[in-house]
């Protein structure tokens, strides 16, 4: 069953659990349903990944569906496109998002296009799952958040959760979709807990959430951003700016009428991301607000995002790298002549 679209979160009295425990309940469960569902990955098996979200999964499903690979993310990922064109349903297990890059060729040149090249004969029904985010001294080829690069790429989705609810059921959704998805997890959310029914449910695709009402200031954010807008929000309410927050979920399927209207609703917006800025999903969501509410916005849209360098290993120069509530605030107070 398909449950609403908007994640209730703040009822103590429903079950809450962490956002890795979300994730590996989505596994098991779709595992249970669907016997061509299995996962594939570096430390996947016994070690349950490095951050121990997949613990267990062996157990109960066997080393022939949780399977341990070599180091060859190029290798395995693409034996999961072959997996996938005839018929099963793998979950590809990348442990750091920075190392899609060794798989590239197979994401965005097979995956991405064999549904077009055969002319709908053939389909890719196959998950990438990785992680992203700064903030956690993984220094500069472990921290990046790259779900721009396969934004801009026909035939692949792109899924950011940013709560335990929206992470079980989107997770349930690419894996029964039939097209490659990429399933992005920030590293600094597996222990964030909320909110998540024990019953059955799934969120559809291209289908945004506003996370707080608001009416004078539109906060478009991404993954962990939505936590820190939420803190911002919270803090310019004691100001009298009434914030609201919006998270697209997917950037691709992207819903931009809930964006375009939030922002005719408000007349200011800000965006924030924790990809680099420069031609980054705040450049793209910033555009489709701008090119569908131009006439509603009092003024240009903000964008806050990671600055163009490589992530810091140094912790005071890493933080600086990255959006903080302090920037929004100050950005929003400009938006809203309170400077």
């Amino acid at each position: 069953m398909s449950m609403p679209t908007h994640s209730p979160e703040g009822n103590v009295a429903e079950r809450v659990i962490s956002l890795a425990q979300a994730i590996r309940e989505a596994l098991a469960e779709e595992m249970r349903r669907d016997p061509m569902v299995f996962i594939m990955g570096e430390d996947v098996a016994e070690a349950g990944t490095p951050f121990k979200v997949l613990k267990g999964l062996v157990e109960e499903f066997g080393p022939q569906r949780v399977i341990d690979t070599p180091i060859s993310e190029a290798g395995f990922t693409g034996i999961a496109v072959g997996a996938a064109m005839t018929g099963m349903r793998p979950v590809v297990d990348i442990m750091f998002g920075d190392f899609l890059t060794l798989a590239m060729d197979q994401i965005v040149n097979q995956a991405a296009k064999v549904h077009y090249m055969s002319g709908g004969k053939w389909k890719v029904p196959m998950v990438i799952r990785t992680t992203m985010g700064a903030t956690l001294r993984k220094a500069a080829q472990h921290s990046q958040s790259l779900y721009a690069w396969f934004a801009h790429i026909p035939g692949l989705k792109v899924v950011i959760p940013s709560t335990p609810y929206d992470a079980k059921g989107l997770l349930k959704t690419a894996i029964r979709d039939e097209n490659p998805v990429l399933f992005f997890e920030h590293k600094a959310m597996y222990s964030m807990r909320g909110y998540v029914p024990a019953e059955e449910y799934t969120i559809p695709f291209g289908v945004a959430d506003i996370k707080r009402e608001g009416r004078d200031l539109t906060m478009v954010a991404v993954g962990r951003m939505v936590h820190i807008a939420l803190e911002a929000a919270q803090r310019l309410a004691e100001l009298g700016i009434e914030s609201e927050v919006v998270d697209p979920r997917t950037l691709i399927p992207l819903d931009r009428r809930t964006l375009i209207e939030s922002a005719k609703k408000t007349g200011r917006v800000i965006v924030l991301d924790e990809g680099h800025q420069s031609y980054g999903a705040t450049a793209e969501l910033s555009s489709v607000i701008t090119e569908g509410a131009f006439y509603y916005l009092d003024a240009p849209v903000i964008r806050l995002g990671a600055m163009d360098v490589p992530v810091p290993f140094s912790p005071p120069l890493e933080d600086l790298t990255v959006p903080t509530p302090e920037k929004v605030i100050e950005a929003a107070k400009t938006l809203c002549g309170r400077v």
